[in-house]
């Protein structure tokens, strides 16, 4: 039986191309994400290049009600989830605390903390009955190196890495793998979504520097979850050659 990975934010950057690398490797999809439009060309795309399923799932994990509602949905015979990459996440404005956007704030916390827990719970309950699974969840080299400004952010991102290392002691018992990555600076939407659409300031970012690419994380991803079955990664920190950490960037002129 083909194994089954589930994507949640797999409408672009890295859950896109985590959908196309694990679709390559044979394997069937659940892709999740709150754009339908993107979600079914990308279904398209990957079953006319690749003898795989793919089943869509279009909602936001920031909602509880709706996660449960679309993950209950499922047929019974596509319930059964061997890999969760918990992929969706973001960064929304880059203020110092004092001038913090509270719209911003909640929006990282709900999508990058609770709409981690709220797929999470589901999944991991049936993996737990089943004794066996694999939950990779997206981190940032910011959940151990907050930056100026990053507050809010980081501090999501370090909510995962505690999480991660939580979910690892959880689940143990249950034959159950946890893995977490933690990027550096990856070339997605993610800039673009963090200044509101401002295409020049996020193009700044990345400026005089080869960032990552969402193919990179996807291969580290893919070769976590290939791993031997007696074998856990349990985190993997991977950065552009020119960043040395979350704030020191050596930028080409």
């Amino acid at each position: 039986m083909k194994r089954r990975v589930l994507i949640t934010g797999a409408t672009s950057g890295i859950g896109e191309a985590t959908a196309w690398a694990f679709a390559e490797a044979g394997y069937d999809l659940l892709l999740t994400g709150r754009r339908s439009e993107r979600l079914k060309a990308l279904k398209r795309t990957l079953e006319e290049n690749f003898e795989c399923s793919v089943l869509l799932l279009c909602f936001d994990v920031r909602d509880r009600v709706a996660t449960e509602a679309a993950l209950g949905s499922l047929p019974e015979e596509c319930r059964r989830v061997d890999v969760l990459v918990n992929n969706a996440g973001l960064a929304s404005g880059l203020e110092h605390i004092d001038k913090g956007d509270h719209a911003d704030w909640n929006a990282m916390i709900d999508t990058n903390i609770k709409g981690v827990l709220n797929v999470t719970r589901i999944i991991s309950a049936q993996m737990v009955e089943r004794g066996s699974g694999h939950i990779v969840n997206l981190g940032s080299i910011a959940g151990t190196q907050p930056y100026e400004n990053g507050n809010v952010y980081c501090a999501t991102k370090h909510a995962i890495h505690g999480l991660s290392q939580a979910m690892r002691i959880d689940l143990l018992s249950h034959g159950i793998k946890v893995t977490e990555i933690r990027p550096g600076m990856v070339e997605t939407e993610f800039s673009k979504v963090r200044f509101h659409g401002d295409e020049a300031r996020a193009a700044a970012v990345y400026q005089g520097v080869e960032p990552l690419t969402g193919d990179d994380i996807a291969e580290a991803i893919l070769w976590a979850v290939e791993a031997p079955d007696h074998v856990n990664i349990d985190e993997i920190v991977l950065t552009p050659k020119a960043q040395a950490n979350s704030y020191y960037v050596n930028r080409s002129r």
